[in-house]
């Protein structure tokens, strides 16, 4: 039961972890009209008609956005190492509690960078593009952040079982 919810919240923090970077890396967070042709755009770049800018300039929700993400797939990725290190040293082992809590964090950070994009585009962005929606990227990297948080939970509960055990006792045979 204890390598169960060590295992399955490594494995939800893999997922959690491809989809944060994919997300992250990906130029469709938000697709729109602009005159008159279609327009997307990322963390990075814009691109109008199947080619690509890097954006010019520098606002703070953009890199406040891109700090967040690039934090949240480091955390994500120092929580799966941590455990997957649990299969070989036990669930016993810290590293275990010190995953779950990076993972717990991870999706802490993705979540804040997720609310400042939707804060800055529903105010910003809604208003200067009538037809506008976000994308595939951005609603992946809403579901790394529940992977991010169900792993990180997984993990913690792993670790408090295997505290919360007795020690077997040991009866030495006469």
């Amino acid at each position: 039961m204890l390598y169960t919810l060590a295992g399955g919240g490594t494995l939800c923090g893999v997922a959690a972890l491809v989809l944060l970077i994919v997300s992250t890396a990906t130029d469709f967070w938000m697709q729109y009209r602009y005159s008159g042709s279609s327009a997307n755009q990322g963390l990075w770049r814009f691109c109008i008609n199947h080619k690509c800018h890097a954006h010019t300039i520098t606002v703070a929700f953009w890199d406040a956005t891109r700090a967040f993400m690039l934090l949240a797939v480091l955390s994500c990725f120092a929580g799966v190492v941590l455990g997957l290190s649990a299969f070989t040293n036990g669930t016993k082992n810290r590293r275990v509690r010190t995953g779950g809590i990076a993972l717990v964090l991870s999706g802490f950070l993705a979540l804040l960078a997720l609310a400042i994009y939707t804060g800055v585009t529903v105010t910003f962005f809604g208003k200067r593009f009538l037809d506008w929606r976000f994308s595939w990227s951005y609603i992946i990297g809403w579901v790394a952040i529940i992977l991010a948080f169900a792993a990180g939970v997984f993990q913690l509960c792993a670790y408090q079982r295997t505290t919360a055990e007795p020690a077997p006792a040991n009866n030495p045979e006469s």
